[in-house]
């Protein structure tokens, strides 16, 4: 257990300090969401780039604390190349890992996230990047939030 810890630990400062796909492209950008976590102050900027169904480039933008800036790091690296369908089903799958116990099969390395559940007022920063992900895949033009 504490070695699953460890590893949580690692990868969720590594993907702050150097968090991948943090860029703004606007121009290239078809489908965007903007999330806010009023909890932590996180705000994010979610923009996609889709095209015949699959998602070719994911770029975010924004402050936030180290949870947050992890979860999307490692969102953007793993929904690049995938689906929208597939998307959709990571979503679901990290939503599960995040609020449930014994949820997260199928995740590879997204499941080091279930180490957030060891401290749930930061469920929300874990998750504020994947209820971005949701409503930029709809197209939704309205602002996400946590609460």
């Amino acid at each position: 257990m504490q070695d699953l810890r460890a590893l949580y630990e690692e990868v969720i400062l590594d993907h702050n300090r150097r968090p991948r796909n943090f860029r703004r492209h606007p121009d290239a950008a078809n489908r965007q969401a903007v999330g806010h976590n009023p909890l932590c102050g996180d705000q994010l900027q979610l923009e996609l780039r889709v095209e015949n169904g699959v998602i070719q480039d994911v770029a975010f933008d924004g402050a936030g604390c180290a949870i947050s800036t992890a979860s999307a790091s490692l969102m953007t690296e793993s929904i690049k190349g995938k689906t929208v369908e597939e998307a959709e089903r990571l979503y679901r799958g990290v939503h599960d890992l995040l609020t449930r116990d014994g949820a997260g099969d199928g995740l590879g390395k997204l499941q080091v996230l279930a180490g957030v559940r060891a401290y749930p007022t930061r469920v929300k920063c874990a998750t504020l990047a994947w209820h971005t992900l949701e409503a930029a895949l709809r197209n939704a033009g309205t602002p996400v939030s946590t609460e």
